[in-house]
Order: C-alpha cells, then structure tokens, then sequence
C-alpha cells in the first residue's frame, strides 16, 4: 500500500533491461515507490508536471539531450527535485558536470539496493551522495586546457574507429564480442565527451582533432 511519507521515484532511463532492474531494486526498500518511469527527456518532463516527484534516477546517456543538460532544466523548472545520477561510467567529467548542474549524488547501475537506499536518504537530507568508489574522482587535480582533447578510453577509441567506418551498432558488436547494449554506451559516452548531440559531428570532431 502506499504511504502518504513514501518518496516517489521517477527512473529516466532508455534501456528497458536497466529500468526493470533498478525496479526490483527499489521494490525492496521501504519508504519509496517508483511512480513513474521515462526513456527521454521529453517524457520526463511531462511526467514531472503531472505528478509529484521527489527524487529522480537520471542517466546520463539519453536519446534526446544528454542527462546532463536535462539535469540543469529540470532543477531549473523543479528546484525542490533532487538528483541523483546514474551511468554505467565512474569519470570525473560526468559527475563534476552533473553536479555543477544541480544533482545531488551520482551512483553506478550496478549498486546494489543498500547502496541505493543510503544515497536516496542522503539526498533527501540535502547533503551529496557519492560511493567511496567515486569520491577520490573529485578531488583537486590539475585542471586540463581549455580546447583539450577528451580523454578516451582504449574501447571507446575501437568503437569510435568503427563508427568512422560506417559500422552499425550491431555490427561493432560482432566485431568486438561484445553486446550491443555495450556498444550503444559507448556511443553515448563519446558524443557527452565531445560535446556533440549526433554522430556526423561527433566525426566532425574527431577528425579536427586528429583522433581519426
């Protein structure tokens, strides 16, 4: 039954396997109930204007704007949301991004349900939430040049090379051995670390900075 105290959750996520899990997750912890769930940011929003929400699940990776940006209008429209994001990928430019757009704590898909339950009751204490995994990721260091290149993993290099050869996702996985599902974060992760919203300027990018 639901509590008038429980926290709703909103999960903006476009992977359907990720949504179910982190479901069955939530459904295990006391005090908060998922009330709706999105694939976009479009859907998002809309949702968000209907119902009350207090805490949302946002990816990073998005089909339409990226997680990030969606994450600066929702806090801008939504001030009393809190944040929590959510990515496959731990680097220090995604969550210092993701904070400096107003999120509240940044967590793996892959954390487990305790993990998950300690952040929500972190956030809604109005303090940041970051796994001890993550935290070292925000110390001080050594700020890059402006115009630097982003720093690529060595997959992300072979899938962008694939993606310059005209490869489908599928197809990148065949070559790789790995899924598609894969394939398609590592996508998404190239055109959030170029800046770039589709692949013709994601390929416009890498071939102005030598990378192809």
């Amino acid at each position: 039954m639901t509590k008038e105290a429980d926290k709703n959750i909103l999960i903006v996520d476009d992977h359907p396997m990720v949504v179910a899990g982190l479901q069955q997750l939530l459904a295990q912890l006391d005090g908060i109930r998922v009330a709706a769930t999105a694939c976009n940011a479009f859907d998002a929003i809309a949702l968000l204007r209907e119902q009350r929400v207090d805490i949302i699940l946002l990816d990073i990776n998005l089909p339409d704007i990226n997680g990030i940006d969606l994450c600066k209008k929702i806090k801008k429209e939504f001030p009393d949301i809190k944040i929590l994001g959510i990515s496959t990928f731990s680097e220090r430019s995604y969550i210092s991004r993701m904070i400096n757009n107003g999120a509240s704590g940044y967590l793996i898909k892959s954390a487990s349900a305790e993990e998950i339950a300690a952040a929500i009751q972190t956030v809604m204490s109005g303090r940041l939430y970051l796994s001890l995994a993550m935290e070292h990721l925000l110390q001080p260091s050594s700020r890059a040049p402006s115009g630097a290149l982003p720093v690529l993993t060595k997959r992300e290099k072979e899938v962008l090379r694939l993606i310059a050869d005209g490869m489908t996702n599928p197809q990148i996985a065949g070559k790789l051995f790995i899924s598609p599902l894969t394939v398609d974060s590592h996508r998404k992760s190239l055109l959030t670390k170029f800046n770039v919203n589709n692949t013709a300027s994601l390929m416009r990018m890498a071939v102005e900075q030598g990378l192809l």
